[in-house]
């Protein structure tokens, strides 16, 4: 298929960006920036990047933002740009956990789209809140699950749901980092509020890295996860909150699988790998090399699909690819990808223009959801001794 005919439609304009959190220090706020910036569909115009004044305005400065348009508190900000002709659009969310709900809500409350880091909230029933508002204002809202936005996620996504591996018969997902190996004295965290509780919410790893695993499972396969067992455990240096996950998990279907996470691996940077095998074949994918899919026909010799344009690349898989074969691409794309699919919803609603929803796929605010009750399931299963959770969630 000729790239011609896999592209995303082009923007009309730049979407007027603004973001809470991610000012200087903070790593995810240049990560959202860098998607934003690489997607070429949003101008970064204004920010509360930091609630200390001074820290703010040095992140300002940093971002290029007017002085009149560098906020410290969120609740200005959003009553400020609400008024403006020319305010912001939409609002990245790069904050604590426990401050998702707050300020997600004072934004869509002035009619502000919403892109939101995971986990959207640290209780479901503050998600669930926020799922109500969403559908009540018919704004938009993804959640940051830019892993997939990997071309070869979608392939796997698309070869699972054009029945290439026939009925799933287990799934098995794992994500392993080092990042809480240490102790925090030793440097061994770029984020020590994911350490308290009162900030972080119930569990660490779990919410950190464990909603990604959870989302990825559910998403490459299409099935919700509905039953899990769990046991959660501190692997690495003493602390408040788990660094270990293990979970035996159930999809629809009553399809089995596993689930393992965590950030206490010495020698893993993000290791997170999926494989799903069916009736008639397998998949496996890694994210340390994410332009590789591994698919195993039953009785037939082994493929391994690379990202680029045609040779069995399916157009929801092309659609994301940037670069021919042969040129790179990685993590800063998938974000790109993912800014991309939500600044194509944000259009097509603001300018009141209809879309095509089948090139649509990001995270919403219901996946967030999802992922918030995935939390609480694990924390209720390890905290009755390992037993069968029900983890799935009527939206």
């Amino acid at each position: 298929m000729s790239d011609a005919f896999t592209r995303f439609p082009r923007p009309l304009r730049r979407l007027r960006l603004g973001m809470v959190g991610g000012g200087r220090d903070a790593f995810i706020g240049e990560v959202h920036a860098m998607g934003a910036r690489i997607s070429d569909r949003y101008e970064l115009v204004a920010g509360c990047l930091s609630s200390d004044p001074d820290k703010a305005r040095e992140s300002g400065r940093d971002w290029l933002l007017a002085e009149d348009r560098t906020y410290f508190d969120y609740r200005a900000m959003a009553e400020a740009e609400a008024k403006r002709t020319d305010g912001i659009e939409v609002v990245t969310i790069a904050t604590p956990n426990s401050t998702h709900h707050a300020i997600a809500r004072a934004f869509l409350e002035r009619g502000v789209d919403v892109i939101c880091d995971k986990p959207l909230t640290t209780n479901l029933a503050d998600a669930l809140d926020l799922v109500e508002v969403v559908r009540r204002s018919g704004l938009v809202f993804g959640v940051t699950h830019a892993f997939a936005a990997y071309p070869m996620v979608r392939q796997a996504r698309e070869l699972v749901a054009a029945g290439e591996l026939g009925r799933p018969r287990q799934v098995h997902v794992e994500y392993f980092q080092e990042h809480h190996a240490r102790d925090q004295t030793d440097g061994g965290t770029r984020a020590p509020w994911r350490l308290d509780p009162a900030r972080s919410g119930p569990v660490l790893t779990v919410g950190d890295i464990g909603t990604h695993a959870h989302h990825l499972a559910c998403f490459v396969t299409g099935l919700e996860m509905t039953r899990l067992r769990a046991e959660l455990h501190v692997c690495g240096a003493p602390k408040q909150l788990d660094d270990t996950a293990f979970m035996a998990v159930r999809f629809a279907g009553d399809v089995p699988g596993t689930l393992i996470v965590t950030q206490a691996a010495p020698g893993n940077a993000c290791g997170l790998r999926i494989r799903v095998y069916g009736e008639k074949a397998g998949l496996e994918w890694h994210q340390e090399l994410p332009e590789l899919l591994h698919f195993t026909p039953l009785g037939e010799p082994a493929r391994t699909i690379s990202r680029g344009f045609g040779a069995g690349v399916m157009p929801a898989a092309a659609r994301f690819t940037r670069t021919p074969r042969g040129h790179p691409e990685g993590w800063p794309e998938a974000w790109a990808n993912l800014y991309t699919e939500i600044a194509l919803a944000i259009e097509a609603r603001r300018d009141g223009r209809e879309i095509d929803r089948s090139i649509l796929d990001y995270p919403t605010v219901v996946d967030g959801a999802r992922g918030v009750r995935f939390m609480e399931a694990a924390v209720q299963s390890h905290e009755a001794g390992g037993g069968w959770v029900d983890c799935s969630l009527a939206l």
